[in-house]
């Protein structure tokens, strides 16, 4: 028998983008063919997509590690890499995504949902593609980014229209076997029930599906017995059903007394699901009571008694067998009309279509706030300088020369000037700190120089700090600044 899992949590690694290529054609008979590098190819994205054939988490339970495929490096002759493949991962429906702080990404419901927990690293231009007028044989190529790394749970909670509530051995797991097809283990211990069992019920034109939920104790949405993690597998039912043993003989236990325990359990319950994906909390659901075991002489004396208190609270009332099989027929003419007033009352939602929301004409895309750890430093944060800085090869001058030229054309510099920084100041970009030097600015006449190089980078009137050092030698009298520069 396979084994329930409907909680994991899940490592989850998007591919990365392939570094592009810094290539320059070279042919016989063609001179200045110029450069012909390719771009890498985006890494791959990590995708949970809903498949009505899954019914429970378990392969991820022995399989928690996911990873899509690296995109391809670019090559020469502008050839492109290749993209990254696709990891498409099957859960089952009512899987709900959350990340490591319990926040709810995710919601899936439905057939053919899909959420991408993971977004694939860019890949990296190709020097072909980063020619300019001013720049006309790059030697250099930008560096595929990295994809994304999240750790995510993942929770089953089962999408039922009526969900069973009661006792360990109140008979919940009996009715759900006479109601539909389903064939759950049935015994007579408490705790029979070990993972949720659905079942559909056809009952004229309306079908419906019924959840058995493991029994629930005092003290349920606590955590004892098994409440907390079978409890969330009511937050999708429509209908609660109250299952109460009539031939229970355990001291100081009546079906009034149950049902009340049951209650301030649900009351104390908080859904973890909020908006369109819950239907509220479990104590406004409406209430049906099923009194079991009516087949036994004594539970009808009981039944009589306990009957009149129950409809005094609005909540319908059945007594049932599920040995006999005596008032099921009722029973479900009646799930099947309050499901269906359900359904009446909130009609399926449209499928959602596509927000695109435009870039606002005032957003720069970037902050440029003071560092509180650095004095006199600054903090750049925006996605597109971050993503810059990530895609730099920084051991190649001309690259470090191309990243500045972008950083001020978006209005880094400028930014810095009006927050007052001075030149030498740390700029913290990403992982990256850098000495602001701000003569390098956008649209200042590149020099021709070797490849991979940027004459740019080593023009600067600030001391440094070599020179700050002789100079204070010097003041305290320990060199002589003739004799040394003699």
């Amino acid at each position: 028998m396979a084994k329930f899992i409907d909680r994991v949590v899940l490592h989850v690694r998007a591919g990365n983008g392939g570094h592009g290529c810094a290539s320059v054609h070279r042919e016989k008979f063609k001179p200045l063919g110029g450069p012909d590098g390719g771009n890498g190819g985006n890494g791959g994205d990590v995708v949970l997509e809903v498949d009505a054939n899954v019914h429970t988490l378990l392969d991820f339970h022995f399989h928690p590690h996911a990873k899509a495929g690296n995109g391809k490096p670019g090559e020469g002759g502008n050839r492109d890499g290749k993209k990254g493949s696709e990891l498409r991962l099957l859960v089952p429906d009512g899987t709900v995504v959350l990340d490591s702080d319990g926040e709810v990404l995710m919601d899936l419901v439905g057939p053919g949902n899909q959420f991408v927990v993971a977004k694939g690293g860019r890949g990296g231009l190709g020097n072909a593609a980063l020619v300019s007028r001013a720049r006309k044989a790059p030697g250099f190529a930008l560096l595929g980014e990295e994809g994304e790394t999240r750790d995510v749970v993942l929770e089953l909670k089962s999408v039922a229209d009526v969900g069973l509530v009661g006792f360990p051995s109140a008979g919940k797991s009996s009715l759900v076997s006479v109601l539909s097809a389903a064939k759950p283990k049935i015994a007579d211990y408490p705790f029979t029930t070990l993972v949720p069992n659905l079942g559909v019920v056809q009952t004229g034109d309306t079908t419906f599906t019924i959840a058995d939920v493991p029994g629930l104790i005092p003290g349920a949405s606590d955590g004892r017995g098994l409440g907390l993690d079978f409890l969330r597998h009511l937050e999708r039912c429509a209908v609660l059903a109250h299952v109460v043993d009539l031939a229970t003989l355990e001291p100081g236990r009546d079906p009034l007394s149950d049902i009340d325990a049951l209650e301030a359990e649900l009351a104390a319950y908080k859904p973890a699901l909020r908006g369109d994906a819950s239907l509220g909390d479990l104590a406004d659901r409406p209430r049906v009571v099923i009194l079991n075991k009516a087949d036994v002489p004594e539970a009808e004396d009981l039944a009589d008694l306990v009957t009149p208190e129950l409809r005094e609270r609005g909540w319908p009332v059945f007594r049932i067998s599920a040995v006999t099989h005596a008032g099921l027929r009722p029973l479900t003419f009646a799930l099947a009309e309050m499901v269906q007033q359900y359904r009446e009352a909130h009609p399926k939602a449209a499928p959602k279509r596509p927000v695109i929301r435009p870039i606002a004409v005032d957003d720069s895309g970037f902050t440029v706030v003071p560092d509180p750890e650095e004095p006199g430093g600054f903090l750049v944060r925006g996605t597109r300088p971050e993503r810059w800085v990530r895609q730099t090869q920084f051991d190649n001058d001309e690259a470090v020369g191309y990243l500045a030229d972008r950083l001020a054309r978006l209005g880094v510099e400028d930014e810095l000037v009006r927050l007052g920084a001075e030149p030498g100041a740390p700029v913290t970009i990403g992982d990256m700190t850098f000495e602001w030097e701000p003569q390098i600015t956008a649209g200042t006449d590149i020099v021709p120089t070797g490849r991979g190089t940027d004459v740019r980078l080593e023009q600067t009137d600030r001391v440094s700090a070599a020179e700050r050092k002789h100079a204070s030698r010097v003041r305290r009298g320990l060199v002589d600044d003739e004799e040394d520069r003699e």
